[in-house]
């Protein structure tokens, strides 16, 4: 299997896991808005601590993407910000390591040829 479908797996994975219990969240809840989702997830320090781990990767996913994504000069790059917001970093992380898998691939095809 290559690196690639294993980028493409795990992004597949990130969006199902962490939506599963997005879903359960918003199906329990008593008032489902986005602020009480931030105010349930910050409730004790185990949570906070996840939330400033989760902060500190996205800022380094983020800080590493961008470059990266002008350097190849990746298309839509840029989507995966609001997308990182919107659904998780564990979905889009593996999807930008996928689509930066596909623009070495094709560089590397190309300098060959």
């Amino acid at each position: 299997m290559k690196i690639k479908h294993i980028y493409i797996l795990l992004s597949v994975v990130g969006i199902c896991y962490t939506w599963y219990y997005n879903i359960q969240w918003f199906q329990t809840a008593e008032n489902p808005t986005f602020l009480n989702f931030m105010n349930d997830a910050q409730i004790n320090f185990a949570g906070k601590s996840f939330g400033a781990d989760l902060t500190v990767v996205v800022f380094t996913f983020f800080a590493f993407m961008i470059p990266e994504s002008l350097r190849l000069k990746i298309k839509f790059w840029w989507i995966l910000i609001p997308l990182t917001f919107l659904i998780a970093i564990a979905f889009t992380f593996p999807l930008f390591l996928y689509m930066r898998q596909i623009k070495l691939e094709k560089l590397i095809t190309k300098k060959l040829n």
